[in-house]
């Protein structure tokens, strides 16, 4: 087991030092390769931007205030309860929404938006869907939801897009005449002739997660709008011509101004008003339901639990403002952003950077990318979705980091794999390096030396150096490196290796001090110093008197050679 270990670290040894930094280069270039497949197959990357964006759009300090012009009056569990015992379960008679209608009516609202589906007739009140139908006639500001079915059953549906006014061409002469749309139009013919209607189908995200409003549907040509582009279109709101808007929400669930339904329409009914009889004047007023029981409750980045038609009451605050989210993503400024993370990574290992340096600037350039997202969401109406590039130099990072350390336990493998004691004697090559500058050479120059002399070896050794910034008497060490082989003493060949490999670091000082970043003129001076490593002493005493005997020969016997 002990020589599998041995193999095996000799082999990673020498794999690390024939891949050397290009490992690096290799591995920007694979990642590179992976950007790119994901940017054009599979937008995984691209589509990371999800939890990312629910949790700062969440944790906004800075968020838009609700338009106080918009209200919600809300048909909720207290509604229902109320209007009972009168009108019996949901859904009521028509006759309701018609006396509402028409009551609202006089307080000049700006429009008065139903978020119900009308879908079927009241059989059992007739008289009731007719009131209703010459109230809506009547109203000019009254607008009314459709639901957009599948496009599958679009070949079993015999409605036109040109018999629903409001539907439009989105290209003149475009459009084809002969499609179909599978709707589930309003029963009452005044709110299908009126042109005020839209779909109201909120449709969620992969996730489940309703993050996006659609404005309107290109189905075969035609321009299908939502409820919220009609109610723009109505009020003469600059509305965009993206089909999907990036929700920008207002706040958590009843942001908005909420009034009870039943309350409103007792007060509207009664002889004795007590509520302002201008209540309504000059506002939006939406109709719909956070009751549970009804069922229309969606999940949002601000809430799991989201009333529908406070995602309808969103809609519309964005377009009457014109503040919906944009997101500066896309594949073009996915990958760029990817591939320059990525790369300026790969050149820090490249270059030896210094590690613990490294790792501040990474960490700390991650948190700022991450930072300069939810500023812009906080201070404006963009999100900077750098998820997915940060997840890649995320990657980069730990795999390079991996090896890095792989390496360095690789480099020292002696250590864990070295001769055992009593099967033979032990040989020590040490060679110390005085590098002599006017200034200290500081921390990350010789982690550089260092990382440089053992990349420059090809048998096993250790490097160690001493720092000129040392006090006392140790200060008269620095700067200085320190490598030692060390072998068994048979076979001979060991220490042949082992002497050709100081040969082979003696001739590459020279190049080695210019590529860290030493000026020509500096001063370098070595020497080597052979030794025995006695089984029965302790190896601490050995190696003090090895390095000792090492440093006077370095300062009586060595030779000054500039420019190594």
């Amino acid at each position: 087991m002990a020589r599998l270990k041995l193999l095996v670290g000799q082999w990673l040894a020498q794999a690390t030092r024939k891949l050397r930094n290009n490992f690096y280069l290799y591995l920007a270039a694979l990642l590179t390769v992976f950007v790119l497949i994901d940017a054009g197959i599979f937008h995984v990357g691209e589509n990371m931007r999800q939890k990312a964006f629910d949790f700062m759009v969440r944790s906004r300090l800075v968020a838009p205030e609700p338009d106080p012009d918009i209200v919600i009056v809300d048909i909720n569990e207290a509604s229902l309860a109320s209007m009972a015992k009168d009108y019996g379960r949901y859904p009521w008679p028509r006759q309701v929404f018609g006396e509402f209608l028409e009551n609202v009516k006089a307080q000049r609202p700006k429009a008065v938006v139903f978020d119900i589906l009308f879908s079927d007739a009241d059989i059992a009140n007739p008289d009731s869907d007719a009131y209703f139908n010459e109230t809506i006639a009547a109203a000019d500001n009254a607008f009314f939801p459709f639901v957009r079915l599948s496009k599958d059953q679009d070949p079993l549906s015999a409605v036109k897009p040109a018999m629903i006014p409001g539907v439009t061409e989105k290209l003149p002469g475009r459009a084809d005449p002969n499609a179909t749309l599978a709707v589930i139009l309003p029963h009452f013919p005044a709110a299908i002739d009126s042109g005020r209607t839209g779909f109201n189908n909120i449709d969620p995200d992969k996730d489940g997660i309703v993050r996006e409003y659609g404005l309107y549907r290109d189905d075969y040509g035609w321009k299908v709008p939502s409820l919220a582009l009609s109610v723009g279109r109505a009020l003469g709101y600059s509305v965009p011509e993206t089909p999907d808007v990036l929700i920008n929400w207002r706040g958590k669930p009843f942001t908005y101004r909420y009034v009870t339904f039943s309350e409103v329409l007792l007060d509207m009914t009664s002889r004795e008003k007590k509520r302002p009889q201008n209540e309504f004047e000059g506002k939006i007023v939406i109709i719909g339901s956070t009751a549970p029981s009804l069922f229309d409750l969606k999940a949002t980045p601000m809430a799991r639990v989201y009333p529908g038609v406070e995602i309808l009451a969103t809609a519309i605050d964005n377009v009457r403002h014109g503040d919906y989210l944009h997101v500066w993503r896309g594949a073009l400024s996915y990958v760029l952003f990817s591939l320059l993370l990525i790369w300026l990574t790969a050149a820090a290992f490249y270059r030896q950077a210094d590690r613990d340096k490294l790792n501040r600037i990474f960490s700390s350039s991650q948190i700022g990318l991450i930072g300069i997202s939810y500023v812009t969401i906080n201070v404006t109406n963009t999100y900077i979705d750098l998820s997915g590039p940060i997840l890649w130099a995320i990657a980069y990072f730990s795999v390079a980091k991996v090896y890095a350390l792989a390496n360095d336990l690789a480099l020292q493998r002696w250590l864990a794999f070295g001769v055992k004691m009593g099967e033979g004697g032990l040989r020590a090559l040490v060679m110390p390096i005085l590098v002599e500058s006017a200034e200290p050479l500081g921390e990350a120059l010789l982690k550089k030396l260092k990382r440089r002399i053992e990349m420059g070896c090809k048998t096993p050794n250790t490097v160690d150096v001493l720092k000129g910034s040392q006090s006392g008497i140790w200060g008269l060490f620095g700067d200085m490196a320190v490598v030692s082989w060390t072998y068994a003493e048979t076979p001979e060949e060991y220490g042949r290796q082992a002497a050709q490999d100081a040969d082979q670091l003696v001739r590459q000082l020279p190049s080695i001090l210019i590529d860290i970043g030493l000026p020509g003129d500096t001063k370098v001076r070595h020497t080597l110093h052979p030794g025995g490593l006695a089984g029965d002493r302790p190896l601490a005493n050995q190696w003090r008197g090895l390095f000792a005997r090492a440093v006077i020969k370095l300062e009586y016997e060595g030779e000054n050679r500039p420019g190594e």
